[in-house]
């Protein structure tokens, strides 16, 4: 193109960032407000050089020290952000670029805008094969970051500098689908970057990019109305959509004109406080005894912005009304397919309301005195499991849980990911605001709390923010603390120390495996991990990485540690070591099954029990059709 007064002469990666600085999403939100980033050969020249030219004022920079855990930051302030900003993450080709295939995989599923740069091989191709390029004899386009489409909701190679136009537009659009967003990849081969290009000026001109709040069919609203009228024993159960549609509050005020009970997935706890009259807490595997015995006898279920995971239908064994039928209110038609439901394909907001103002019907007084009392008898249950019964004794990690339920307010963010502490939370804790529960558990990623608390503080300063991660999530991803030591954020780091991965331990032990290779220990003589436990010191770790360190041996300990880190201005983390045995004391919960195949013939006892048990919960298993 001739340079005229209406281009630009920038190098392909100055003219991308550059672009990037005039994208908006309403109320004039940069949609990607910053770029992390790790330099190499592949991208130090290109991205590097134009975020050196840009200047951190136009385009803040933040200096990661793994690529996953960029990702996962990222990924962590744009759904703090609620879908409306999100960051950059740009790396070099080769190991940095697939060390971002495990965060683009859990910003896909679930269904968060984060946008990878990673640079790619040369397209020219000077030379054959150079540093760290995949060699494919059948395939002379393929690079390492092939492996990013499967885990991407839009991929694009830019191999030449005009390329970039239509692939950078199609990107935003991406990022802002409310339906199709996830991990949006630009692979930058590395001198494609650094070639300069006279772009038109109309390429940088600001624009707002609008999701889309699609109505529900009337025919399909006109069926549902009917469906809810005809329902004695209707349930509500409230996913991530809610939260990503901003439709709590309509979701409210539908639940307490019809006194229909809400119950929530993990990604949906929050959508209302503990404390409203409707909310019956967390459904599923890991839910409560007062959701999972309203589900089994519903006649009715309204799910709004739930994929249904197994982990929510209990494998498909909790839904046993012999004539349950499924409302399904979701923006992606496939969602609301599920379960073989009544589609209304929309916006959860617009199809809440559009339900409130045709649905006039309420629940039999009967029903909703039989939903709240049991909610009120769940409640005792999870203050007698938080209950410490000795100050000085070592605490239980449901006890650890009680100790932050009694200091936190509606300003706190808890963050996990991982380990035994996502059922612990669905069941048990108090969520007293709509965005302080951040458990990510559609990829349930191990190591994404550290630098989640990053995305999210970084989204919500001024907010105390906590990650509550096990020793076996620690060790995944720790590196992150020197990030927040670096950029002075005060994040909380709650280390609960059960010696090893003792939630697939006890999954273990239920499926007949015995604990085989879940606990940190030495070798035995026979060559088992059955020797002393291994002397690890993760306070001193976190404290050698410039976190400041509180340890705590007893609740009384804990809750003074709790208490100061709350307060701390600088990056703190408190160490625990909980007691050893169940984690959650007395009636493990809602008592739903969740489907982990168990070997058919096996010798020792313990698994062939476990088949005999899971042959048991497999029959109960349907399809509703």
């Amino acid at each position: 193109m001739p340079a005229t007064a209406t281009t630009r002469r920038l190098t392909t990666a100055q003219a991308l960032l550059t672009f990037l600085t005039h994208q908006f999403t309403p109320a004039r939100t940069r949609l990607v407000s910053a770029t992390w980033g790790i330099f190499g050969h592949g991208n130090v020249a290109g991205v590097g050089q134009a975020l050196t030219e840009l200047g951190p004022a136009a385009m803040p920079f933040l200096q990661g020290r793994n690529e996953q855990a960029m990702v996962h930051a990222a990924t962590a302030y744009a759904r703090q952000s609620r879908r409306l900003s999100t960051h950059a993450v740009t790396t070099s080709i080769g190991p940095g670029a697939t060390n971002l295939v495990t965060g683009a995989a859990l910003a896909t599923v679930n269904r968060l805008p984060v946008l990878l740069l990673p640079g790619d091989t040369f397209a020219t191709r000077p030379a054959d094969p150079v540093l760290q390029q995949l060699e494919v004899p059948y395939a002379g386009d393929v690079s390492v970051n092939d492996c990013l489409r499967p885990v991407s909701a839009y991929f694009d190679r830019v191999t030449r500098p005009e390329a970039l136009i239509p692939a950078a537009l199609a990107a935003m659009r991406v990022l802002t689908d409310p339906a199709g967003t996830g991990a949006v990849t630009l692979c930058l081969p590395q001198d494609v970057q650094t070639e300069a290009y006279d772009w038109p000026e109309d390429f940088f001109r600001d624009r707002v990019w609008r999701a889309r709040a699609q109505e529900p069919d009337a025919h399909a609203l006109d069926r549902a109305v009917e469906w809810l009228g005809a329902a004695r024993r209707p349930l509500i159960v409230a996913g991530g959509g809610v939260r990503h549609g901003r439709a709590e509050d309509a979701l409210g005020r539908f639940a307490e004109r019809t006194g229909i009970p809400v119950a929530s997935t993990q990604a949906g706890k929050g959508s209302l406080p503990y404390d409203h009259p409707c909310d019956v807490g967390g459904v599923g595997h890991t839910g409560t005894a007062t959701a999972n015995r309203l589900a089994r006898t519903a006649d009715l279920v309204l799910g709004v912005g739930t994929r249904w995971s197994d982990f929510t239908t209990a494998s498909r064994t909790l839904f046993q009304h012999p004539g349950v039928r499924f409302v399904n209110l979701n923006v992606t038609d496939a969602d609301a397919h599920k379960l073989n439901a009544l589609a209304l394909v929309g916006d959860a907001r617009k199809g809440l309301l559009a339900l409130g103002d045709e649905f006039s019907g309420r629940t039999p007084e009967t029903y909703r005195t039989e939903f709240r009392t049991a909610k009120a008898e769940w409640e005792a249950h999870v203050s007698a499991v938080y209950a410490a019964r000795d100050d000085k004794a070592a605490p239980t990690q449901a006890q650890v849980l009680g100790v932050l339920d009694a200091l936190v307010d509606e300003r706190d963010v808890l963050i996990n990911a991982a380990g035994s502490l996502p059922g612990d939370l669905h069941r048990l804790w108090r969520t007293r605001s709509r965005d302080q529960y951040h458990v990510e558990y559609g990829y349930s990623c191990m190591g994404y709390e550290i630098p989640a608390a990053l995305g999210v503080q970084l989204a919500a300063p001024g907010r105390p923010v906590w990650a509550l991660v096990g020793d076996g999530t620690y060790l995944m991803n720790p590196t992150e603390i020197v990030t927040a030591v670096q950029e002075r954020l005060p994040v909380k780091v709650v280390i609960l120390d059960n010696r090893g991965y003792a939630s697939i331990g006890g999954l273990s032990e239920t499926v007949g495996a015995e604990r085989f290779g879940t606990d940190y220990r030495f070798r035995a003589p026979d060559g088992t991990y059955t020797g002393a436990p291994l002397p690890l010191d993760l306070a001193a770790n976190a404290a050698s990485l410039g976190m400041r360190t509180l340890r705590a041996h007893t609740i009384a300990d804990l809750q003074e540690a709790l208490a100061d880190a709350r307060a701390s201005t600088v990056p703190t983390c408190v160490y625990v070591r909980t007691e050893t045995g169940d984690t959650v004391s007395g009636p493990s919960g809602g008592d739903a099954w969740w489907d982990v195949p168990v070997a058919e013939t096996a010798t020792r006892p313990s698994a062939a029990r476990a088949r005999a048990q899971y042959d048991r919960h497999v029959a109960a298993r349907r399809h509703h059709l």
